[in-house]
């Protein structure tokens, strides 16, 4: 590209160059400002240049100028994010669950565009990812975004659905897809859930919207407009979805194999599985004890037990006890 063409594009770069390169606590010099603008072939002079940062104050972009010294240094100031605010953000899409760890450092490397090189080093230290139960599913975005269309048409979808197993693998549930009406997406306990009505058998469900794949917006208009009318979301999330309170203990469960997604979703696919028989799996997990605990391995009816540590289990045959009726003579 021409020198003369690259003028057309001054504006624009002038405005990027100083919003990398300053902040509050940044400046550049006027004379640094040119050797960058030449760096891009583009030609400046001191003159051109203050017409060029009026443009940008008329355009909301706000440079200050402050006097350190005998030099003049040009920063931008009052940007659209305070790096707290993308500290926050940055925060939040590292600790979600829903989104992948290689999505969350793209859109984490595109909130640090928002702020000075400076400010993005900031950001950069707060970002910790390792360890956390992230998911695997890259297709959550488009799923979300299905989702939406769907909903904003009135249209049922079809989808067909995973289910972990054993070998910590995602396989479908069932050959036949899924076929519902979706009313709402939930984020609850760091996961993404649709809440849908399903016309066979007449009731609200919900799906991991990670775990849903190949939705497709069909021509039927949507289903159970009244049920939905009626649910009380917020019972339905304490329900459904209620968490864990507690104090921290690594406790080993050994469960029915087909309970091996179960435990996968609410503990992560870092945790180790070992086969106890032919019908059962043991792992070794690290939980709050309390009662919505121990009344989460009472819900399997029998196919998941607690085998250590001797404490644990003496807890919670004393909360099974609790429940047994009283004698009276």
């Amino acid at each position: 590209m021409s020198r003369a063409q690259n003028q057309k594009l001054k504006l624009y770069v002038l405005g990027k160059i100083l919003m990398e390169n300053t902040d509050e606590d940044h400046g550049m010099t006027m004379k640094e400002i040119i050797k960058r603008l030449e760096r891009e072939d583009i030609p400046a002079d001191r003159k051109s240049i203050y017409d060029d940062i009026r443009v940008l104050e008329d355009i909301g972009i706000c440079v200050e100028t402050e006097k350190v010294g005998k030099y003049y240094y040009y920063k931008v100031v009052g940007k659209q994010f305070e790096v707290a605010e993308l500290k926050l953000l940055v925060d939040s899409v590292s600790a979600s669950k829903f989104i992948t760890e290689k999505k969350s450092k793209e859109l984490i490397g595109k909130l640090e565009g928002l702020v000075s090189k400076y400010e993005a080093k900031e950001l950069q230290r707060t970002v910790l990812v390792s360890g956390r139960n992230k998911t695997q599913n890259e297709g959550i975005y488009y799923n979300v975004d299905a989702i939406h269309t769907a909903m904003n048409e009135n249209k049922k979808i079809s989808f067909e659905y995973l289910q972990w197993t054993v070998e910590k693998k995602l396989i479908k549930k069932k050959e036949e897809k899924y076929v519902v009406s979706p009313w709402s997406l939930l984020w609850d306990e760091e996961n993404y859930y649709l809440i849908a009505f399903d016309e066979t058998i007449g009731i609200m469900k919900h799906y991991r919207v990670d775990k849903m794949r190949g939705i497709s917006s069909l021509e039927e208009k949507r289903a159970g407009v009244e049920e939905y009318e009626k649910l009380d979301m917020t019972s339905y999330t304490d329900r459904v979805f209620g968490m864990f309170a507690g104090k921290e203990e690594t406790v080993t469960l050994i469960a029915k194999n087909y309970l091996v997604g179960v435990v996968l979703d609410r503990f992560g696919t870092d945790i180790p599985l070992r086969k106890e028989d032919k019908d059962h799996f043991r792992c070794r997990v690290k939980v709050a004890l309390s009662g919505q605990f121990y009344g989460w391995v009472f819900s399997f009816g029998g196919e998941m037990k607690i085998a250590a540590p001797e404490y644990v289990v003496e807890a919670y045959r004393g909360e099974l006890e609790k429940q047994l009726p009283k004698s009276y003579e």
